[in-house]
């Protein structure tokens, strides 16, 4: 099965006062995400400026356009996007 890594870095610099707020909403979303099959894993960086996503049984679109959605993107320094392919032999 494929995945999809995302790596996302917000700017920690330009944060706003409610950005407590703002994490438990992006809890929120990545759990829904979770339950619905969309998300294999998620890591947060130890920097604390961002997270590691893989993503499962869905395409570049649809991991595209579920990240617009994720509370903290609004606040991206940069975001890559790379589709997996799993070594079958290993």
């Amino acid at each position: 099965m494929n995945r999809i890594l995302v790596i996302l870095t917000i700017d920690t610099e330009n944060l706003p006062a409610n950005f407590p707020e703002v994490l438990q909403h992006e809890r929120r979303v990545v759990k829904e995400w979770k339950e619905a099959g969309y998300l294999d894993q998620l890591f947060l960086r130890q920097t604390k400026n961002g997270a590691v996503l893989i993503f499962k049984n869905v395409d570049l679109d649809k991991v595209n356009e579920l990240m617009t959605t994720l509370p903290l993107y609004q606040f991206k320094k940069s975001l890559e996007i790379l589709s997996l392919i799993k070594d079958s032999e290993i």
